[in-house]
């Protein structure tokens, strides 16, 4: 199933969420006993495609190495006070191998979830792990010159950075920044014998999905591999890692869609590489941390970049939305992050405001209170998004303007698209104080009609001049953290009597 420009995705952490299905049988639901209700409601909300998250075999051995770990014990503890030992069912980023768990019910299941997500238009993206594989991974003895060796002396002097495996001593797989992962063995990313097994991998994994999500991809680069090994990786090889093995890959599945976890400025390296989405995470930081200012200069990139992005204030790796931002902020980040050119990104839990950060090791979450006010916000939201026109549409950023003695303005962030019905207009004030603006629109056809606006997250109807909107602007006051959501049709309505203290 080919993925439509812009898509919408949703990712349901798969043990946690089939334990919750299953509570009321008794045990975790299998991939194809999902009732058709569940699928019902995702492809409702409207989404375009499901990342069931997780989905391959877990190592044995890495379950006993996160078991023994105090730290991870620690942070599984703090996410689930009644931990139970079942619980902790080990990384899904810790693969044994790119089978479907059994525990999910294994190939036939996922084919059956499969099959029930297309007949209601729904996408399926499963995970690659790209830089490293559990230390059972049939790899480790069948093809060892996959993997980065290492020696008896290095396992002495460092057992923290190499692992003794039934295939010899390899190094623990890492990233140039942090301690090595205990749990797992390094691929070579140079060596022509893994670039040949991963192609064959990824051919018999596309055809069980139709969009891979490929975990920290930067890490295969030659520059960032060269940093993070150096002389023990060796020279580095003409070509790099993604151009060949995503062509390849897709020579057999045309519309395989790839998507990059991707961080420290590599997105347009990885896009160029031959990803058709990267993470977002600099809007991600700017939601967080930063002003108005900073988000409408990051949207102000170049607008192919901007299209093959995908945005998230939420996911399995950051910590909850509604534990990283205030109320009404998070609305406000939830709505700059959903009607951007390029994709957008929901975490299970995210929409029902649930706060605690679930550590990937776990089979269980905690049960917690769903906030009913953000879910139907966001079930607005996302039908907006979706009966807007947005994912065709021509997306322009939006110029705000003010006034010598109110600066407000600038705490303004607006973007408009035209699909084929109808012009819309997202205007979001990402700040604590209110704020007025003249909005510029880039629409010719405004001027010599009356223009009936329509916000499609509140049914707010006002009716505004063409004339006056082209030559000044169209005038928003927003309270703060406050957004519209704005929908032109043209020769509709009468005049407003509100005067200027409204969109």
């Amino acid at each position: 199933m080919r993925l439509p420009a812009r898509p919408t995705v949703y990712e349901l952490n798969t043990a946690v969420w089939l334990e919750r299905l299953g509570r009321a049988h008794g045990r975790p639901l299998r991939l194809d006993e999902v009732p058709g209700e569940e699928w019902d409601a995702l492809a409702w909300l409207p989404v375009n495609a499901v990342w069931l998250m997780g989905v391959w075999e877990r190592s044995p051995a890495g379950i006993e190495i996160a078991r023994r770990n105090p730290e991870l014990d620690r942070g599984n503890r703090a996410a689930l006070p009644d931990l139970r030992p079942e619980d902790v069912i080990g990384s899904p980023y810790c693969v044994r191998d790119y089978v479907v768990d059994a525990r999910f019910g294994g190939p036939d299941a996922l084919a059956a979830a499969r099959e029930a997500l297309a007949g209601r238009g729904l996408a399926v993206i499963l995970d690659y792990v790209p830089n490293h594989v559990a230390s059972d991974h049939p790899w480790i003895t069948a093809r060892p010159g996959c993997l980065l060796a290492g020696s008896d002396q290095e396992l002495a002097e460092h057992p923290e950075a190499f692992l003794r495996t039934a295939g010899g001593i390899f190094a623990n797989g890492r990233d140039p920044y942090f301690p090595p992962w205990t749990d797992v063995v390094q691929l070579n990313a140079f060596s022509p014998e893994l670039r040949d097994a991963v192609a064959e991998t990824l051919i018999s994994v596309g055809s069980q999905c139709d969009g891979l999500r490929c975990d920290m991809a930067m890490l295969m680069t030659n520059d960032v591999f060269t940093r993070t090994w150096g002389e023990r990786a060796g020279p580095p090889p003409e070509s790099d890692y993604w151009p060949e093995l995503i062509a390849r890959v897709k020579s057999a599945h045309p519309e395989l869609l790839f998507m990059a976890e991707a961080y420290w400025d590599m997105e347009s390296t990885l896009q160029q590489q031959g990803f058709d989405l990267c993470y977002d995470k600099s809007l991600y930081d700017r939601l967080v941390h930063d002003s108005a200012d900073s988000i409408r200069g990051h949207l102000q990139a170049d607008p192919d970049y901007q299209e093959r992005l995908i945005r998230f204030i939420e996911n399995h790796d950051e910590p909850r939305a509604a534990a990283t931002f205030e109320p009404a902020k998070a609305r406000a980040a939830a709505t700059v992050m959903s009607a951007l050119q390029g994709a957008r990104l929901y975490h299970d839990g995210q929409l029902d405001g649930f706060r605690t950060h679930i550590p990937v090791f776990l089979g269980r979450g905690p049960d917690e209170a769903a906030d009913a006010g953000l879910r139907a916000f966001y079930e607005r939201l996302l039908s907006a998004v979706a009966a807007s026109g947005l994912q065709g549409g021509d997306w322009r950023l939006c110029e705000c303007t003010g006034w010598p003695d109110n600066p407000s303005w600038q705490q303004l962030i607006a973007w408009c698209w035209s699909s084929d019905d109808a012009h819309n207009l997202v205007v979001v004030n990402y700040a604590g104080q209110p704020a007025q603006a003249r909005v510029h629109l880039p629409w010719s056809e405004l001027s010599g009609m009356e223009w009936q606006l329509t916000d499609r997250l509140t049914g707010a109807q006002f009716t505004r001049g063409g004339d006056e909107m082209a030559a000044d602007g169209l005038y928003i006051g927003l309270d703060p953290w406050a957004a519209h959501f704005l929908t032109f049709a043209a020769g509709q309505g009468s005049t407003d009597t509100d005067g200027e203290h409204r969109a």
